[in-house]
């Protein structure tokens, strides 16, 4: 992750955006555990029939709701590419482009033929570098193999104009602590890729195979240690570091910048490096480090990442680790999926263009605006209610969220792919290599120009949601705005209890420990009053404080810090939601807000669609794997973490004292 992106007033009547045909309550009564207490555990009495109806398969680490709906939307995709796969088109079309990248990744026979000769021509130039000397020239024309990352994105001080950022790299694991930690299970994870790389350099004809793994690990570790963790990647005011292009010479003297930036293809007078101990220690590297050791490493890049485009024994031997080993899954992805997920990858915005052509109906983008704005109202209602917060805070908290930008559905403009080149004649691995050059240009011809606020983060295809601070906006593809995060046929209790949330949470992450470090404008800039931010981080730490003490696995605990953010947005996402419902006029008119329907009340049927969302099986690899690496907190505790903060779950479900899940109020996180 480079980009900083952050995945799931006055006072009014507001009206309901609903039709007036009868609707149904949305929530589908077997995905219900009843044996389960939902003042006890109400994520298994909410999801416990889902997850009984959808067992892991051995494709999968873990499936969920979000997962559930990904594969409908996968199956979709996968009709629109077959159907054009299927002819021929004209050279350089689109649908050309399309159909011959899905037929490149179906076609695994020319794969085993080719064996590893798509990629020997790149590991026979590493094998030739002979002088230190080039490798400023030779880092910065590679896209293959890097120490460090170059991302082009919006300037966290000016957000009006785009600037070149710099980002840590160099370590396959990702995560530093699989290099650094200790216990059992890590040191299992470690050892095992070192043998993993060992098999794949034999693999790939390299002699004294065990050796160039343990030289691999310990390079990486070098670099894993000197780069920041993921709590440290949290801070926006760490990872930001303008500096011109000379007095990035003099931070890291190992590498001759001008070089570099030639070899990469842009102009520029200044940067911003993010994380400063990881790029001076790859600096020494590259200047302390044996030069046959350097090329090993980057070797070892190049069959990395082309170890999914190769043979099947090639791709077996990466899922057993990555697969397998990390994640606890069985088997990998049938190829059908892997191809529509490369071709997503590749052409996105114009499978985009025809997904929502076929699947989006306007009246969805009309009926989501109207909850967004509901959503607003109630979010500013919070702000104005703030007994913590001075007046001179709430009236910039207020201006920042009246200048959220909402992106619902798809593009205004459609993404120009016309300079990707897709030559079927050519293998797979090449065709892909110049879709990732495509790819780096694409990014770099935004440097030092203003930022596009048109342009999107995600594809409309894609199951998930967004919030960007630099530009301010929110943004709700199309793939998401189904059930059962959204549903046309639902009353407003299901509706605001499921895609109401997430964007409420998408709002709130506005106003998380990290976006309120960024005005109206995107700019990182502080809005807040000392007092009030010390408020703030004290509320902050709260939440910080309770998810510690969740135990996710035995011995194993959540980490408050690194999940803040997420955790935050979802405390702010169930309060500024069910606010917007209660003021709604389908609450209203209920007779004291007590009729049930399918044996619910409004509000509980609010809760049950949130908890549904979450609904999801995982294994107990992953659940290690994502503590480490995943900002947002894992599906069961996104509920029964999330819910004993929010007054209104009490009162809907009657929860006193007796139950495990009771929170005392004066206990409780209160922030918006």
């Amino acid at each position: 992750m480079k980009k900083l992106i952050f995945t799931l007033a006055a006072f009014a009547v507001m009206t309901t955006a609903c039709t007036t045909k009868q609707q149904t309550t949305g929530i589908s009564l077997d995905n219900l555990d009843t044996t389960a207490v939902p003042q006890n555990d109400f994520y298994q009495f909410a999801c416990g029939g889902w997850m009984e109806k959808n067992p892991l398969t051995p494709e999968y680490s873990r499936f969920g709701s979000f997962d559930k709906l990904g594969l409908q939307n996968l199956e979709q995709v996968n009709g629109l590419i077959q159907e054009i796969a299927a002819k021929k088109h004209q050279q350089g079309s689109i649908e050309q482009k399309i159909g011959d990248v899905y037929n490149l990744a179906m076609d695994t026979a020319r794969r085993e033929g080719e064996g590893i000769a798509p990629v020997e021509a790149t590991l026979k130039e590493i094998a030739s570098i002979d002088r230190r000397e080039d490798l400023s020239r030779i880092l910065g024309a590679a896209m293959d193999f890097q120490l460090w990352a170059m991302y082009v994105d919006a300037d966290a001080m000016n957000s009006s104009m785009n600037i070149l950022n710099e980002y840590q790299a160099g370590f396959s694991l990702g995560e530093k602590e699989y290099y650094l930690d200790t216990d059992e299970q890590t040191t299992a994870i470690r050892n095992a890729y070192v043998a993993y790389v060992e098999k794949m350099f034999g693999l790939f004809g390299f002699e004294n195979a065990a050796e160039k793994a343990q030289t691999i690990l310990r390079m990486e570790t070098r670099l894993a240690k000197a780069a920041y963790s993921n709590v440290e990647l949290r801070d926006p005011q760490r990872n930001y570091n303008k500096m011109s292009v000379a007095e990035l010479q003099e931070l890291v003297p190992q590498v001759d910048w001008k070089v570099y930036f030639e070899a990469l293809g842009v102009e520029l007078d200044s940067l911003s490096v993010g994380q400063i101990p990881h790029l001076q220690e790859a600096g020494k590297m590259l200047a302390d480090e044996p030069l046959e050791d350097l090329k090993t490493l980057f070797a070892w890049q190049v069959i990395e990442g082309a170890s999914s485009y190769l043979t099947n024994e090639i791709y077996m031997t990466s899922f057993d680790f990555y697969g397998k080993v990390l994640s606890g899954t069985e088997e990998p992805r049938p190829l059908w999926k892997r191809a529509v997920g490369i071709v997503n990858g590749t052409l996105g915005e114009a499978v985009g263009q025809m997904y929502v052509k076929k699947y989006f109906p306007e009246e969805n983008k009309e009926r989501m605006l109207a909850l967004v704005h509901n959503l607003q109202k109630a979010l500013g209602i919070r702000i104005e209610n703030l007994t913590w917060m001075s007046d001179e805070t709430k009236a910039k908290a207020i201006e920042k969220l009246n200048a959220i930008t909402i992106k619902i559905g798809y593009p205004d403009e459609w993404r120009d792919y016309s300079k990707l080149e897709i030559n079927p004649e050519d293998t797979y691995y090449a065709n892909l290599q110049r879709a990732a050059k495509f790819e780096q240009d694409y990014s770099l011809s935004f440097l030092g120009k203003p930022v596009d606020k048109k342009k999107w983060y995600m594809t409309p295809q894609t199951v998930n949601a967004y919030y960007n601070p630099s530009s301010n906006e929110i943004c709700f593809p199309a793939g998401i705005l189904q059930y059962p995060f959204f549903d046309m046929e639902a009353d407003d209790a299901f509706n605001y209890g499921a895609i109401g949330v997430v964007i409420g949470h998408e709002m709130t992450h506005g106003f998380d420990d990290q976006g309120c470090q960024f005005d109206k404008d995107g700019n990182m800039v502080n809005w807040w009053t000392a007092e009030d931010k010390a408020a703030f981080d004290t509320r902050t730490k709260v939440m910080e404080e309770a998810f510690n003490k969740i135990e996710v696995a035995p011995g194993v605990h959540a980490n408050g810090a690194f999940t803040l953010g997420e955790n935050i947005a979802d405390h702010g996402g169930l309060q500024v939601a069910y606010l917007a419902f209660t003021l709604n006029e389908e609450a209203k008119t209920e007779k004291d807000r007590l009729q049930t329907r399918d044996g619910f009340t409004p509000a509980q049927r609010f809760f049950l669609a949130y908890a549904n969302v979450w609904a999801g099986n995982i294994r107990p690899e992953e659940i290690l794997n994502r503590t480490k690496s995943d900002p947002h907190s894992l599906g069961r505790w996104r509920v029964n973490g999330a819910l004993p903060q929010i007054n209104a779950w009490y009162e809907a479900w009657n929860v006193t004292e007796e139950s495990p899940m009771y929170v005392k109020p004066e206990e409780r996180v209160s922030i918006w």
